[in-house]
């Protein structure tokens, strides 16, 4: 690939990329395989400027909006990419590419464009003040220093050189031709020819020993599955000939099939005649013993604590309660007596509340149908005022019309005497701009000049500069260093130490670890120990409260199946009342219902005819379509007979 199809890819890349929808690497692959990129150079090349423009995209997002808001407003936004990809290979990649290819990137699109955006960006003022404060917003100072500033502009004297070369190109300045200078002429050394090297003798080729031929039954299939291929063709041919035969006599109107009646019966009379014969019993086996057995639970330490804490709390209750009896305490099942009968009462006041809410529910639909109906009657006379002022309003709106149209004619008529005196003064305008735009271009020229005299006198200046910094970075440097292990660095802080005595200090520091780890070591197993007892005494516990528990459930089911409650029946006078006007207003609902049914007329005994018309007019093309349907399938049916008979004649002729 050349450099423009590269750059015109990368570009193509980035404009089909949306980070909302697809990953960098799904999306890189995807456009790889479209475009048949299989070159590894060029797709390390489409991959690296992707991901990095994708990674800084807010450095070329700077570059971009300054971009457009000061020289490039009438650029159009969909080449923003094609300077972004730009951007990025000088300002992170112009070191691997070197001038000589980016120049011919910059070479393969079109020279005004490019010029006047590497006008732009090539600027130092700019790079040193707006856009490093920018870029700074987002990375750290070093970073930007470094990575961004530096680089470009170590290589701005050549990027400027190029611009304005760029810039002759498009003024068509042409260069004096240098004189062609003679070549210097290349003679060969004297120097003694080599011997001939002596051709070796060559060894004898070793004979390979002969190999056994593979058996016959290597390239032959065996006999059992042939034998089974044709077990499934004679299978497959068999189950076509039944399907053929299904499908020919599903026509048929009488059904063979015996009702599920006569099937239960016949079922009922055989399995009564089997259950008399005994020697086709099966003979059961007996459930394991294992079964009627309680498999002990095996609890966890967690568990077990949970249980023994629960337990303890409840003995330290208990025998609170029992101490609170000794020192003079009451009984609490006086009280429990009048707890149980104020839940009873409370219970029956939840119960009337509920009823309440019912009655009263019903009560509101019977008065939303209610209103529902009168509003249905208010609609209709509002409907018939509606209409009335409709046609009053249609009225004034097409005399409205009427006017509108006799004044638009007017208007025509005075635009048309407009036009004539609007046409001498724009000569006039035209005339007043040409002489403008004259003065403006006289003026841009000796700018231009001025300009480009001053940009000859920095460049020398910075040529100087670069010549100079050149000179001083090619001074060598003494870069050898001597280590003593046993002497400090020297730089002055506190715990400062050689080599040496920081080896010693660890050797120390690893004696101590190695002490405290082993009485750690003696402190976890003493723990465990204290553990196991703890669980031990607290499993004796849980055995010991669980044989009170199964005690007392017993003897409090027994206490409950003597006596059973009975359901709760509440009556009130504010429940009686409700259910009064509830029946109320059903009945005034079916009193209105009743008025406001429809008298059958002419009109609607017509409409129901048509509507039974169309019914029978529905059902009979249903049926039609049904019909339909079952020919075709008669005919495709008929169709894969004819095939598959077909080739089973082949297969006998074959065979």
């Amino acid at each position: 690939m050349n450099h423009k199809s590269l750059l015109e890819i990368s570009v193509a890349v980035l404009d089909t990329y949306d980070k909302n929808i697809q990953s960098v690497d799904e999306h890189v692959n995807r456009c790889l395989k479209g475009y048949q990129i299989y070159d590894e150079d060029e797709q390390t090349f489409i991959v690296e400027v992707f991901s990095g423009c994708v990674r800084y995209a807010e450095v070329l997002n700077v570059v971009m909006r300054g971009y457009y808001a000061k020289d490039g407003k009438s650029v159009l936004r969909s080449e923003q990419n094609l300077y972004a990809v730009l951007v990025y290979l000088a300002l992170f990649r112009l070191d691997e590419l070197g001038m000589a290819n980016y120049r011919q990137f910059v070479k393969s699109q079109d020279i005004n464009r490019t010029h006047k955006f590497l006008n732009f960006f090539f600027n130092e003022k700019s790079i040193t003040g707006w856009m490093k404060d920018e870029w700074q917003k987002y990375y750290e100072h070093v970073f930007v220093q470094t990575k961004l500033v530096s680089p470009l502009r170590r290589w701005l004297p050549e990027l400027k050189e190029m611009v304005s070369q760029m810039k002759e190109k498009i003024d068509n300045v042409t260069k004096p031709r240098r004189k062609a200078l003679t070549s210097t002429e290349i003679k060969p050394f004297n120097i003694t020819q080599p011997r001939p090297k002596s051709v070796p003798v060559p060894e004898p080729i070793p004979k390979l020993q002969k190999h056994k031929p593979p058996p016959d039954t290597l390239y032959k299939l065996p006999t059992e599955l042939t034998k089974i291929e044709k077990v499934k063709q004679d299978n497959r041919r068999k189950a076509e000939e039944r399907l053929m035969e299904a499908s020919r006599k599903q026509f048929a109107c009488a059904n063979p099939e015996k009702s599920q009646k006569t099937k239960e019966k016949i079922h009922n009379i055989l399995t009564e005649e089997e259950n008399k014969l005994d020697f086709d019993r099966p003979k059961t086996n007996k459930a394991p013993s294992f079964l009627n057995q309680e498999v002990p639970v095996k609890m966890t330490a967690a568990a077990i604590l949970r249980e023994g804490a629960l337990y303890q709390k409840r003995e330290a209750e208990e025998i609170r309660r029992l101490e609170n009896l000794e020192a003079g305490a009451k009984d609490k099942s006086e009280f429990e007596k009048w707890q149980n009968e104020m839940k009873r009462k409370d219970l029956e006041a939840e119960l009337s509340d509920i009823e309440r809410r019912r009655l009263e529910g019903k009560l509101s639909h019977e008065e939303a149908i209610l209103a529902r109906q009168n509003i249905i009657q208010e609609n209709k006379q509002r409907v018939a005022e509606i209409k009335e002022e409709t046609q009053k309003m249609m009225e004034r709106f097409l005399e409205e019309k009427f006017r509108e149209e006799q004044q638009m004619r007017q208007l025509v008529e005075e635009t048309m005497k407009g036009h004539k005196n609007a046409k001498e003064s724009q000569k006039k305008l035209q005339e007043y701009k040409q002489k403008i735009v004259q003065e403006v271009a006289e003026e841009s020229q000796e700018l231009m000049r001025r300009a480009i005299e001053e940009a000859e006198i920095e460049m020398r200046r910075r040529m100087e500069l670069i010549h100079q910094i050149r000179a001083m970075e090619a001074v060598p440097v003494i870069r050898q260093k001597f280590v003593d292990l046993t002497s400090a660095a020297g730089h002055g802080l506190l715990s400062e130490m050689s080599i040496a005595e920081l080896k010693e200090r660890v050797a120390l520091l690893k004696n101590a670890e190695r002490e405290a780890e082993e009485n750690k070591r003696d402190e976890i197993l003493a723990d465990k120990e204290a553990k196991d007892q703890l669980l031990l005494d607290t499993l004796e516990k849980i055995s010991k409260h669980r044989l009170e528990q199964t005690k007392a459930a017993a003897i409090k089911l027994e206490s409950r199946k003597k006596g059973e409650p009975k359901k709760m029946q509440v009556q009130n006078e504010e429940l009686s009342a409700l259910q009064k006007r509830l029946e109320e207003k059903r009945q005034q609902r079916v009193r209105t219902q009743e008025t406001s049914r429809l008298v059958p007329n002419t009109k609607s005994a017509q409409r129901t005819k048509s509507l039974i018309t169309q019914k029978k007019h529905l059902e009979e093309s249903r049926w039609k379509e049904l019909e339909a349907t079952r020919e075709r399938t008669a005919q495709v049916m008929q169709q894969s007979y004819a095939k598959s008979a077909s080739r089973l004649n082949t297969m006998m002729s074959v065979t």
